[in-house]
């Protein structure tokens, strides 16, 4: 078996990851086993082998009903319970840092507390970690429990595990409340920010630089757009007594063929992250108003096949791609089952927020199913060279999640 401080080799998709016990008299502590998950490395794509373990220590326990679609793994108490619950959390991670090694983790000191470092400690094996503790150790909770351990939730929305089980068996994952395990320093961070990334490509006619005014210089046609959205009106919006804050960003620009060429396209990549009182179409028509210099604030949105709004630069029409439109969701804590949950979150210190991000709470939501992030860990660290998770926020979140369940 392999020890959380020596773990096996990982050599590729073929590696086999096995877990430190989840019960019994050698069961180790959730830390102890987040640091476990992340030395199983699990880059998105690769998660295979640490399903396959998750889905073995499961299915020794007598108390769950142990599925699996994909790389996802399912797991149930069928105990009679008047309410449901979910508790989810991603196994894979973004790759491996190519600066600092981040795989294997180690427990470290820092500033009075211990730490777990390394990729995947905070975005979410810390959060992982706490929910694989509790599915094995609360055989009896006073709520039937869906425990969901998924694939593929930082790459590409169509190789999500958690949607693709959500398309396919839906039964599966019904329930009154969920809980999603991302990053919230032990926190409740309720609903998230709607997410869109669209393209757009503006063009110019291509001439040579010793003559550049043979050409329309498609980045310079360009820069108005790149200025509007640099300017953008983004707003900070009041949604069930939380306030969530917008932002519209300029993530990337391609353009040029040759340092003596005018440039004849240049590509922008614009981020648009909205507040949940936006739906996704409204979303998308707000951002191109603002893009296209029209005013954003004030303007009916137009509904169904209604034409958007157009972008003009350069020699013409600006071509757009919209490559993800994810929606928003609301906060979710209108039911009283959240409202046992915020309580048992503010014994221990703790406050309630928005998630400014995007999580897979939205997913649930559009399902009907409310839904709240709360997990250890500081989100600021996610992805980052030097991430890492205090041990006593996942101690914190496993001891929330046990008081309200059991």
């Amino acid at each position: 078996m392999t020890s959380p401080t020596s773990p096996k080799p990982f050599s590729g998709q073929s590696a086999t990851v096995a877990l430190p016990p989840l019960t019994g008299p050698d069961v180790v502590s959730p830390a102890e086993l987040a640091l476990a998950l992340v030395n199983a490395r699990s880059v998105s794509g690769t998660e295979a082998p640490l399903a396959d373990a998750v889905q073995e220590a499961l299915s020794r326990l007598p108390h769950l009903e142990v599925l699996r679609h994909g790389n996802t793994v399912v797991a149930r108490t069928h105990l009679g319970r008047s309410e449901r619950v979910v508790i989810a959390g991603h196994l894979d991670t973004v790759p491996v840092s190519l600066r600092t090694d981040n795989v294997p983790g180690r427990l470290e000191r820092r500033e009075g507390g211990e730490v777990i470092w390394g990729r995947g400690s905070v975005d979410m094996k810390g959060g992982v970690a706490a929910a694989l503790h509790l599915a094995a150790t609360l055989s009896a909770p006073r709520r039937d429990v869906t425990w969901v351990f998924y694939d593929n939730e930082e790459v590409t929305s169509d190789l999500n595990g958690l949607g693709l089980t959500l398309q396919a068996h839906p039964d599966w994952l019904e329930a009154d409340f969920a809980v999603l395990g991302e990053p919230t320093g032990a926190q409740i961070e309720g609903g998230c920010n709607g997410t869109l990334r669209i393209y757009l490509t503006v063009h110019g006619t291509a001439a040579h630089s010793g003559r550049a005014w043979r050409g329309v210089n498609a980045v310079h046609a360009a820069a108005p757009i790149i200025e509007r959205a640099a300017n953008a009106p983004v707003r900070e919006v009041e949604v069930d007594g939380l306030t969530y804050r917008e932002s519209l960003s300029v993530v990337s620009i391609e353009a040029g063929v040759a340092t003596n060429t005018i440039p004849d396209r240049c590509r922008i990549g614009v981020n648009y992250r909205f507040a949940p009182d936006l739906a996704a179409d409204e979303a998308l028509a707000r951002a191109l108003r603002i893009l296209a210099g029209l005013p954003a604030d004030g303007v009916e949105v137009p509904d169904g096949d209604a034409e958007l709004p157009v972008i003009t630069a350069g020699t013409g029409r600006v071509d757009v791609v919209v490559d993800d439109l994810s929606p928003a969701a609301r906060p979710g804590l209108d039911s009283p089952l959240a409202a046992e949950l915020v309580e048992a979150v503010r014994a221990r210190g703790g406050g309630i927020g928005p998630k400014y991000g995007w999580t897979d709470v939205a997913r649930f939501s559009a399902a009907g199913v409310p839904t709240v992030n709360l997990g250890p860990g500081d989100p600021v660290l996610c992805h980052t060279d030097d991430e890492h998770c205090p041990v006593d926020q996942i101690d914190s979140v496993a001891s929330i999640l046990r008081d309200w369940l059991a």
